[in-house]
């Protein structure tokens, strides 16, 4: 009886669901049909069962509860207590959240008041595929590889991923952003952990507390052999001047010593408050006795501390890393302190954790190490369960989260539209951003954007939101997507302004060009500074693909496409020839060139496009034409 009951209530909702969407539900939801699962569960009543209805994130979705209430209450099939029938269908199940590593407690409890928490620990990739497709959220530290193929095992249910932590190397974000989940993390909770622990390694490093314990545990009295160097009154260089770097300076300033920064992005008037100079990098590593980095490792930052970096340094030098491993070229560093060019290095991280048993690095006797304990205090610890709970909660109940970092769904229509103008606004940001010379810090950005539609339909968040990401993620570790450029942008002390101007153009287009200006800096590029002083890079598409229109006062067309040599020349004849017979040379390609002047025979920019980068001493050829007065090589 039980079971045909539940076979007929099944049929009769899901036929007054159907006849009901027209109604009842939002006109873009999916039709129900092979959409509704009814699984029978264990009770005392004649019929119970519960409805899982898959388009909808949040089961208690109004539209969704009306249908049902009104399939429930007006079914003519007799039950003995339709009550538990009832409810089991209005009351939305609770979520499920997989805890794939070890967690906080009081994160923990957080979790356990919203949703049914699972902690299994140490899964295996199969393993965890098999049990994603019950969950809706999974936490992870960095020991969980999120692959591709955890999300495709999902089947759709998953909606949120959160590291528990800062890095997300662990987490296949395209394929996230592809099946609909969102990525968050924990990026605040642990600043003050890994700032304590670098000034604990810099402390101990200068007055080799490690190698002294180690010698006394070894029934050694060697009060000679462990003199060390004082602080007070040294130069530490702070690489990266973030939330970590800045609190590594001011317990550095409180130990007496002179502190100076290098940061593309920190404002000039932050680190000025407790007493920090901006610098440029060069400045900055020939001028320390101390190198604290705390930069991210990024395609601009991998293994930026090489064999030439380390040339440039003070002999005798000393270098202490709680970032990230790879922003050293460790092989590189082994000869640095063999040659007496680095005296020490205290590192907390390694390119590969664990390192191998036999590194030369971790069993160097100048070097001190820890195993990437930055994060490892139970305060940390107890923060960071905190602010992943709250972000994931905040998640599944569909609020926006200012930790976001992967891109969220944008309806097919309007990302198809905007595609081309996508690209072209991220790639004008990475352009302005390699233009603007070290030292002096990127505060306020401009962009203009020209078009023949009302203001009102040109909706400009996801172009803005590209031309953050193309700023900030080239050397930065943060992840900017529309949910997340505003405050990251707030956070870096970068400040957005936009201006829409009408032209008499086709309103078919949603933008006809695009203006990025960058005021208040520095430019490697002297014909990139407009009139006004300012950055200045103009774009348009043209036939589905990005150009690159203007630089300064001057006017280009080149495609955006692999990477770009703007040089400022006399107007001449011949440049265009020996330019590219040095390009040929060296086996680098040229796909395209454009030539822009201010009057004939006076100035011009010419703009080389390029498929290979050139090494250092083409460039170097590049530069010495009589005729070219300045160049850059840009990376798209």
């Amino acid at each position: 009886m039980a079971s045909s009951a539940t076979a007929a209530a099944a049929a009769f909702i899901s036929t007054k669901l159907i006849t009901q969407q027209s109604s009842d539900l939002p006109p873009s939801s999916p039709t129900p049909t092979n959409k509704l699962s009814f699984l029978p569960t264990p009770s005392n009543n004649s019929a119970s069962f519960k409805l899982l209805y898959a388009p909808y994130r949040n089961r208690s979705s109004p539209p969704v509860l009306n249908v049902l209430k009104t399939a429930v209450e007006s079914a003519s099939i007799s039950f003995s207590d339709p009550t538990p029938l009832r409810d089991s269908i209005l009351t939305p199940p609770k979520p499920t959240i997989l805890v794939s590593e070890k967690l906080g407690e009081a994160g923990l409890q957080l979790l356990r008041t919203f949703a049914n928490v699972d902690c299994s620990y140490n899964l295996s990739p199969d393993d965890l595929c098999a049990k994603i497709s019950l969950c809706d959220a999974l936490i992870v530290r960095s020991g969980t590889k999120v692959t591709r193929q955890v999300f495709q095992a999902a089947q759709g249910r998953l909606k949120v991923v959160g590291r528990a932590g800062v890095g997300i190397d662990n987490v296949d974000l395209q394929a996230a952003t592809e099946f609909g989940c969102l990525v968050v993390n924990a990026p605040t909770a642990n600043t003050i952990a890994a700032a304590e622990h670098a000034i604990a390694l810099l402390a101990s490093m200068a007055r080799n507390v490690p190698q002294a314990d180690a010698s006394m545990k070894a029934g050694k009295w060697q009060r000679n052999k462990y003199v060390g160097v004082s602080l007070v009154g040294k130069t530490l260089a702070v690489m990266g001047f973030g939330k970590v770097g800045s609190e590594v300076a001011r317990r550095a300033k409180g130990l007496g010593m002179n502190v100076i920064a290098h940061d593309p992005y920190a404002p000039a008037d932050r680190a000025r408050a407790i007493g920090v100079d901006l610098v440029s990098f060069d400045e900055a590593i020939s001028t320390a006795d101390f190198i604290s980095l705390h930069m991210p490792l990024t395609p601009a930052t991998s293994k930026i501390f090489n064999d030439e970096t380390f040339s440039k340094m003070k002999k005798g030098a000393r270098i202490i890393n709680v970032a990230r491993g790879g922003v050293i070229d460790e092989d590189a560093l082994v000869r640095a302190l063999d040659s007496g060019t680095v005296a020490q290095a205290a590192l907390d991280v390694f390119t590969e954790e664990p390192p191998p048993k036999d590194s030369k690095l971790v069993q160097h006797e100048n070097v001190i190490v820890t195993p990437h304990l930055g994060a490892s205090t139970k305060e940390a610890q107890e923060g960071v369960a905190v602010e992943i709970a709250e972000a994931v909660v905040g998640a599944l109940k569909g609020e926006l989260a200012a930790t976001a970092v992967n891109a969220p769904m944008v309806p097919a229509e309007v990302m198809s539209e905007l595609a081309p103008y996508v690209v072209l606004a991220e790639k004008l940001g990475r352009l302005a951003v390699q233009l603007v010379a070290g030292g002096s810090g990127i505060q306020s950005v401009k962009v203009v954007y020209r078009s023949a539609r009302d203001p009102d339909n040109l909706d400009t968040r996801l172009l803005r939101a590209m031309i953050v990401k193309g700023i900030i993620e080239p050397i930065s570790i943060s992840f900017v997507n529309l949910v997340n450029a505003d405050f990251t942008a707030k956070q870096k002390g970068l400040r957005i302004s936009e201006e829409r101007v009408f032209v008499d153009s086709s309103p078919e287009y949603p933008v006809d060009s695009i203006q990025v200006q960058i005021s208040n800096v520095q430019s490697k590029f002297a014909s990139a500074l407009s009139e006004t002083g300012n950055i200045s890079i103009d774009g348009k598409v043209k036939y589905g693909i990005p150009h690159l229109t203007g630089v300064g006062s001057f006017s280009v067309d080149v495609s955006l496409e692999g990477n770009l040599i703007l040089c400022r020349q006399v107007d001449q004849p011949g440049m265009i020839g020996r330019v590219g017979n040095i390009l040929g040379e060296s086996n680098v390609n040229v796909s395209f060139m454009s030539v822009g002047r201010t009057a004939k025979r006076i100035k011009a920019i010419m703009a080389i496009g390029v498929d290979e980068e050139p090494d250092k001493d083409t460039l170097k050829k590049v530069g010495e034409v009589p005729a070219v007065e300045e160049f850059v090589f840009l990376e798209l």
